[in-house]
């Protein structure tokens, strides 16, 4: 994808405060350089094309803010919520928004059950969250009958396929291409059905 100078400077920026912060937070366990590259700006990118302008985002158990921070700073024209429970990592997250200067994100510490939203958002987004049946299932109250859920994955088994079901989502898993990453990833795209969203808060 196309990114102005200014982006890029960005993400390089948040790359290195990612490494500053990761010698005392552990926030990942991936520390080379280029293999951050990769495997964190590269491998959030992928999914950019997913992301419309204007359109509201959720990251879930952001952590280190992957895919947020790249998508967010890529993306300026949508908006996103950066959620985690986790104190060291949500203060990680606002230091990341002051030193980029973004401004189309915000950080939100708390459980994404207990989490309560003024409108429900456009795009969901995990990145090695948990299993999709309990992302799905955690994310319900933030949906509307268009939000797409979007779980980044190595792949989907027939076993989390089963226990998705076919009564509830609308699922398409699509293997993604990332430069430089030779192990499968995938997308796992769904839609609550209307009925779903309509029982919700039943």
């Amino acid at each position: 994808m196309p990114l102005q100078d200014s982006q890029l400077n960005r993400l390089l920026d948040y790359l290195a405060l990612l490494g500053k912060w990761n010698k005392t937070y552990n926030l990942t366990a991936i520390t080379d350089p280029q293999r951050m590259l990769y495997y964190h700006l590269l491998d959030s990118l992928v999914i950019h094309d997913r992301i419309l302008p204007g359109q509201t985002a959720l990251d879930v158990g952001s952590g280190a803010g992957l895919p947020g921070v790249p998508l967010a700073i890529a993306l300026p024209g949508s908006k996103w919520t950066l959620l985690d429970c986790n104190g060291k990592k949500t203060r990680f997250l606002q230091q990341v928004l002051a030193v980029c200067a973004l401004d189309n994100a915000v950080v939100v510490k708390s459980r994404v059950e207990d989490y309560h939203a003024a409108k429900p958002f456009d795009i969901i987004v995990s990145r090695a969250f948990t299993s999709l049946a309990k992302f799905a299932d955690s994310v319900t109250h933030l949906c509307q009958a268009e939000t797409l859920l979007l779980s980044m994955k190595t792949s989907l088994s027939n076993s989390e396929a089963r226990e998705l079901g076919d009564d509830r989502y609308l699922i398409q898993e699509t293997e993604l291409q990332v430069p430089g990453i030779i192990e499968k990833r995938s997308l796992v795209s769904l839609k609550i059905k209307a009925a779903a969203i309509a029982g919700k808060d039943n």
